[in-house]
């Protein structure tokens, strides 16, 4: 079933009103009819099964068949701190870190960026991306739409990582440390940002600065990642440490 995400002030426990591009695909793409159900979410955790009233060119007007109670999220929010990778690298990230469970994604600039974001067209690069977050949360179900913040620099990033439960940093020359160490720590509604370095990583005065800010310094393994490997990395340990129970009596 097609599923829509729709702003919270059009989702009632009655009734949905869906507008935007999405109302396109419902009546063009889809070639809905009245009477046709769809999911729907609010995209901050409700979702429910609607009935078509009403197709325009404007918007589609639903009525709530089923409220639904649906267990897809992690139970630890994970915000990818993603620094600025080249080209299409970032909407890979973005993609299939929704798809594996990103609560939200932070991108920032670092010492090692190479890409540099036009001031100009960086409002039209983010409409992108969070196109891209939002059909990434729809194909995989999500009840819950990541959120895409501003890009910034490192070190305001930094700054920012005291408003987790948990702040770590990916660092290549870690040879201690490890994600799974940092997990089992963190209790569900728990909040972790883990800071991803571009394609050249992170240089050791980032590191220094980072871990005195009070970040730690993991490794992902005995294997060096991809930049835009390494996020997947990280929610594929965060899911098996968190739900691996999910389905067991």
């Amino acid at each position: 079933m097609q599923r829509y995400f729709v702003e919270p002030h059009l989702f009632s426990e009655r009734e949905v009103t869906i507008t935007g591009d999405d109302v396109h695909h419902i009546v063009n793409v889809m070639r809905a009819k009245s009477g046709e159900e769809i999911i729907v979410s609010d995209g901050a955790g409700r979702s429910a099964i609607v009935r078509i009233d009403s197709l325009s060119g404007k918007e589609v007007v639903a009525t709530v068949v089923e409220l639904l109670r649906e267990q897809r999220e992690l139970p630890v929010q994970i915000t990818i701190g993603q620094g600025l990778p080249k080209g299409e690298k970032m909407e890979w990230v973005l993609q299939k870190g929704t798809e594996l469970g990103a609560f939200a994604f932070f991108p920032f600039s670092s010492e090692r960026t190479i890409v540099k974001l036009d001031a100009k067209k960086e409002e039209k690069k983010l409409d992108r991306w969070r196109k891209i977050v939002k059909e990434a949360a729809e194909q995989s179900h999500r009840s819950i739409l990541p959120e895409l913040l501003a890009p910034v620099t490192f070190r305001q990033i930094v700054e920012e990582s005291s408003r987790y439960t948990r702040a770590v940093i990916a660092y290549e020359k870690e040879g201690g440390t490890t994600l799974h160490e940092v997990l089992p720590a963190l209790m569900p509604g728990d909040s972790l940002l883990v800071l991803i370095g571009p394609e050249g990583g992170f240089s050791p005065e980032e590191v220094a600065a980072a871990e005195a800010a009070g970040i730690r310094s993991i490794s992902l393994g005995p294997r060096i990642l991809r930049t835009e490997t390494a996020c997947q990395y990280v929610l594929a340990a965060a899911s098996y440490q968190f739900e691996r129970t999910l389905g067991q009596s």
